[in-house]
C-alpha cells in the first residue's frame, strides 16, 4: 500500500535536461498560481497543462496524478523552510539563543504561511490526502533533527533523547497550531500563536 501511494505521489521522472526542468517549473508555478485563485479542489491536471503552455499528456509525462504535483510543492515549500530555518539554527551559540531560536522559527513559518493563501491551501491538502499525509511527518522529522543536531551537544547527555522527543512534538504540532490561528481572525490567531509560544518555553526551560 506505501509503494502504491508513493508511486502516485512521486513525478515519473525527475528533469536533467535545462528544457525539462523550466517545463516542470512552469507546471508548479501554474499549479500555484491556481491553487491561490481558486483552491485546490477545482484545479484540473488539464488546465495545468492549458496554462502552462502545453498540452496534457505533458503534463502527466512528468506527474502522474495531482497528488504528485502537490508532492513536489511541498517539497520545494520545505526545502525554503530547511533553508530559512537552517540560518536561524545557525545563530544559536549557546542554550541562552535557543528560546529565542524557537520563537523567531515560529514566527517566521506564520508569517510566510499567512501571506500566501496557495500555501495555506497546499498544507491543509497535504494534511487531508492519505497518500501525502507522511511527508509532513517525515520533514518533520527532518527539521528537527536539524535543530537537535546542533542543540544537542550543548545538553548534558541523558537530556538528549527526551530532549529530542519534545522538539519533533513541538514541531509537528506547529503546522495544526498555525493552520488554527489562520481560520481565526487577526487578534485572537495572534493570541493563539503567542499561547503556544508559552508551551514551548515551558517545554524548553526544562532543559536549558
Amino acid at each position: 500500500m506505501t509503494q502504491t501511494r508513493r508511486r502516485t505521489t512521486e513525478p515519473r521522472r525527475r528533469p536533467k535536461q535545462e528544457r525539462s526542468r523550466e517545463r516542470i517549473d512552469a507546471i508548479l508555478a501554474t499549479t500555484m498560481r491556481l491553487i491561490g485563485e481558486k483552491g485546490i479542489d477545482a484545479v484540473t491536471m488539464k488546465e495545468v497543462g492549458a496554462l502552462a503552455g502545453g498540452p496534457i499528456a505533458t503534463v502527466y509525462h512528468y506527474f502522474p496524478s495531482k497528488s504528485a504535483i502537490l508532492a513536489m510543492l511541498y517539497e520545494r515549500f520545505s526545502e525554503e523552510n530547511r533553508a530559512r530555518f537552517g540560518a536561524i539554527i545557525a545563530g544559536i551559540n549557546g542554550l541562552g539563543d535557543v528560546t529565542t531560536a524557537a520563537d523567531r522559527m515560529l514566527d517566521d513559518y506564520y508569517a510566510r504561511v499567512a501571506a500566501d493563501p496557495a500555501i495555506q491551501d497546499l498544507q491543509n491538502a497535504i494534511q487531508a490526502d492519505k497518500a501525502l499525509q507522511h511527508l509532513d511527518i517525515v520533514e518533520t522529522r527532518h527539521q528537527a533533527t536539524m535543530f537537535c543536531n546542533h542543540v544537542a551537544p550543548m545538553l548534558q547527555a541523558e537530556q538528549r533523547e527526551a530532549f529530542g522527543r519534545v522538539v519533533f512534538l513541538i514541531f509537528q504540532l506547529a503546522g495544526g497550531v498555525v493552520r488554527l490561528a489562520l481560520t481565526q481572525d487577526e487578534a485572537e490567531g495572534r493570541r493563539t500563536i503567542n499561547d503556544y509560544r508559552s508551551i514551548i518555553h515551558t517545554q524548553l526551560r526544562l532543559f536549558l
